[in-house]
């Protein structure tokens, strides 16, 4: 169901094609951030349990 959006109807679906592309992006970007993070963790954690030589601290 579409309703009639009348003159206003370019404004009106710019607006949520904009909106729905921001979120989009805002969301590709958040995965991003997440795997990057999560790859530096990973790089940190190891480079500390070679330092430790494997045993655990706590």
């Amino acid at each position: 169901m579409m309703p009639d959006l009348g003159k206003y109807a370019f404004e009106v679906l710019s607006s949520y094609a904009a909106s729905l592309l921001l979120l989009a992006l805002i969301v590709g970007l958040t995965v991003w951030q997440g795997r990057r993070v999560k790859r530096r963790l990973a790089e940190v954690e190891a480079r500390t349990e070679a330092m430790s030589g494997g045993r655990a601290d706590g």
